[in-house]
């Protein structure tokens, strides 16, 4: 091959490049000049003859989307309560610190309006009861003198029921001591009740001391641990039931009669939460 025929093959690749390179710069152009007459209508017709804006030469201002109206924020009654509770306090702290006829004033005043609050909220409470049964707790428990006495006696007819037909199920556990000075006043008690209901009293001394009221006690041999109970603690009473095979605490000291029948009755026909 010769000088003369290498020397256009050798300017190929140069030439593809410049090509390349003004093709951007042809591209740039041609937008230029699509882009002139466009600009030169809105000079025409927009700022030598203002022909404004049914020409479209003033741009529309776009309307801002309307805001959602936020909502106010709901205050609860628990909100409310403790708004007034804190304006009593501050009322009242003013007064006592700054004790001004108005301060005091201010007061009296708003603490009267909570006091006339307080006493339609009980007028109310009281109608609601008057009205329905079920939310009048008397019904259960009275509290007036007539009621009260009658539901006593009922009472009282039951649960001499109940004692009646204790001696067939239970019998008691009575754990005193000699130098025991409240043994001595609730031996005899316990020595009436148990009688009068015609109940097996098993005595238990824990000091080895005998008691005038039981004769035949029992010196103590491990039993209270064995029933749970706090040892150390006289006189201190237990119910067996035979049937279960199990003790019951009654109590610890000085009982009265009435006191410790009604536990007992209590303890044996009663479910907890059912009598109040």
């Amino acid at each position: 091959m010769t000088r003369r025929q290498s020397l256009p093959m050798l300017a190929l690749p140069a030439l593809a490049m410049c090509l390349a390179a003004l093709l951007p710069v042809r591209a740039v152009a041609q937008e230029e000049r699509q882009a002139e007459p466009a600009a030169s209508a809105d000079t025409l017709y927009c700022e030598q003859r203002r022909l404004g804006y049914w020409f479209y030469c003033v741009k529309p201002v776009p309307a801002d989307e309307p805001q959602m109206a936020q909502q106010p924020a709901q205050v609860t009654a628990t909100q409310e309560l403790d708004a007034v509770t804190g304006e009593l306090r501050e009322l009242k702290a003013r007064a006592i610190l700054y004790p001004t006829p108005e301060n005091v004033t201010a007061y009296i005043r708003f603490q009267r309006a909570q006091l006339d609050r307080a006493s339609l909220f009980s007028d109310v409470w009281q109608r609601a009861i008057w009205q329905d049964p079920e939310l009048d707790y008397t019904l259960e428990r009275p509290v007036g003198a007539l009621a009260k006495k009658q539901w006593q006696d009922a009472r009282a007819a039951d649960r001499d029921a109940v004692m009646a037909r204790l001696s067939e199920r239970y019998g008691l556990f009575y754990f005193f001591a000699q130098t025991c000075g409240a043994c001595e006043v609730m031996s005899p008690i316990v020595r009436s009740v148990a009688d009068r209901w015609h109940i097996t009293v098993r005595a238990i001394s824990t000091d080895g001391g005998p008691s005038r009221h039981f004769p035949d006690y029992k010196v103590e041999s491990g039993q209270r641990p064995r029933m749970g109970l706090e040892p150390g603690i006289t006189p201190a009473l237990v119910l067996w039931d035979s049937v279960a095979r199990r003790p019951i605490p009654i109590g610890y000291g000085v009982l009265s009669a009435d006191e410790l029948q009604d536990r007992i009755y209590l303890l044996t026909s009663k479910e907890a939460g059912h009598d109040y």
